[in-house]
């Protein structure tokens, strides 16, 4: 855990929304799931999107796969993030659940290089703690805020950050650089945090 002059950085705050996060059990981690799936489904169904990015869960994020599962049955064209070199936003690249994968950087599973790079309408996004103003902590690296702006800029996109409630901070300190989120998801409510 952080010191008591660590907790109003975005490090500290990270290092405790994810000790909270780690506590969750695992009846809990499936029960997300499994609403993940529901409500992200439900979600699409409203939004029509061409292609619904998730991330591959690392560590103890909640699995997107059941969503990924569902929206693929319900016949939506699906995808995964690769990640690149820091400072370069991310690839998505088309994948569906059965598909082979591939190791990337930080251990994360990524679709095959072959598979067709695709630029996606609704993304689901990790994070480490969020706000209801849809500020977020990442992991640091700045990946899906260089993605969301580079996205952006070339049509309308609906980020979905997927948290549990545990996460929430008061206030997320935030940069110009920073992109909001749209959405944030987590095992209580759908938040909306354009209002």
């Amino acid at each position: 855990m952080p010191s008591e002059a660590d907790k109003t950085t975005k490090a500290g705050l990270r290092a405790e929304a994810l000790a909270r996060r780690d506590a969750e059990s695992v009846e809990a981690a499936t029960a997300f799931a499994a609403r993940i799936a529901e409500v992200g489904c439900e979600l699409a169904q409203r939004l029509q999107p061409d292609f619904v990015s998730a991330f591959y869960a690392i560590r103890n994020e909640p699995s997107t796969l059941p969503l990924l599962e569902s929206l693929s049955q319900a016949g939506f064209r699906t995808a995964l993030p690769v990640t690149g070199k820091r400072g370069i936003p991310l690839v998505f690249r088309r994948w569906r659940p059965g598909e082979p994968t591939s190791e990337g950087k930080m251990s994360i599973r990524e679709p095959l290089p072959e598979a067709p790079e695709v630029l996606p309408d609704l993304l689901f996004v990790p994070l480490a703690a969020f706000d209801r103003a849809g500020n977020r902590i990442g992991y640091g690296a700045g990946f899906y805020d260089l993605t969301l702006a580079k996205l952006r800029a070339q049509k309308p996109v609906c980020a979905v950050g997927i948290a549990y409630a545990c996460q929430a901070l008061p206030e997320v300190p935030h940069e110009p650089h920073d992109e909001l989120l749209d959405l944030v998801l987590t095992e209580n409510e759908l938040i909306d945090c354009r209002a």
